[in-house]
C-alpha cells in the first residue's frame, strides 16, 4: 500500500495563543518536526504538512523530503484544510492517506503502524481503508482515508468540521491505541 502522510498544522491556534504549527516541546523540539518523523517512521512514503496561518515561518520548520502544502483558505477552518490535503494526494499515485494534526506531539508511530496493519487486514484493496485511531473506545488519531473514500469526505467537509462524520457513517474500522500514549491534542499553552 502505497501511503502518503498528511500533517494538518495551517490553523491560527486561537485557543492555544497563536499558530501550533509554530509549537515547541519543552526541550525546543517544534511539533511539526516530531509529527513528520512519526508518520515518516510509520512507514509513510511521503509526507506533507499543511501550512496557513504564518505559513512561510510553520514551512520553515518543515524537515525535507516532507513538504510545505499552502492552505489559502485555511481561516475558513479544518475542512478547508483537509480539502487543500485531499486534493493534493489526488494528483499523485498514492492508496490511501493518513492524517494527524500537529498538535498530537506525543503520538506514537506505533499507533499509526497499528491503524495501518489492522485496516489492510479488512480492507477489500488498499484504497478501500478507513480507519481511525481510538484511545478507550474515545475518536482520536491517526485517521485513515482510502482513496475510494476521498470524494466522499471531501463532499462533506464544512467550515470546523473534518471526516468525523464521514467515518461514523461508513462504518470505519476504529483501531484502539490507548495502550501506546493518551491520544490527547493540546489545545493549551
Amino acid at each position: 500500500m502505497r501511503v502518503k502522510g498528511l500533517v494538518l498544522a495551517a490553523g491560527a491556534g486561537s485557543r492555544f495563543g497563536g499558530p501550533k504549527g509554530l509549537a515547541r516541546t519543552t526541550t525546543g523540539e517544534p511539533w511539526v518536526l516530531r509529527a513528520v518523523r512519526m508518520l515518516q517512521d510509520a512507514g509513510c512514503d511521503d509526507v506533507l504538512v499543511a501550512v496557513g496561518a504564518r505559513g512561510d515561518e510553520v514551512a520553515a520548520l518543515v524537515p525535507p523530503p516532507a513538504r510545505a502544502l499552502g492552505v489559502e483558505d485555511w481561516a475558513d477552518g479544518l475542512a478547508a484544510t483537509l480539502r487543500a490535503g485531499l486534493d493534493a494526494a489526488a494528483t499523485s499515485d498514492t492508496d490511501a492517506l493518513v492524517l494527524t494534526p500537529v498538535d498530537t506531539p506525543d503520538a506514537s508511530p506505533e499507533a499509526v503502524r497499528r491503524v495501518l496493519d489492522r485496516s489492510a487486514r479488512v480492507a477489500t484493496t488498499p484504497a478501500d481503508v478507513l480507519a481511525r485511531a481510538v484511545y478507550g473506545g474515545r475518536p482520536g488519531h491517526p485517521v485513515l482515508l482510502g482513496r475510494a473514500h476521498w470524494a466522499g469526505v471531501r463532499a462533506v467537509l464544512a467550515g470546523d468540521t473534518g471526516a468525523g462524520r464521514y467515518l461514523a457513517g461508513h462504518g470505519a474500522l476504529a483501531v484502539e491505541c490507548g495502550d501506546l500514549w493518551s491520544g490527547r491534542d493540546v489545545d493549551r499553552a
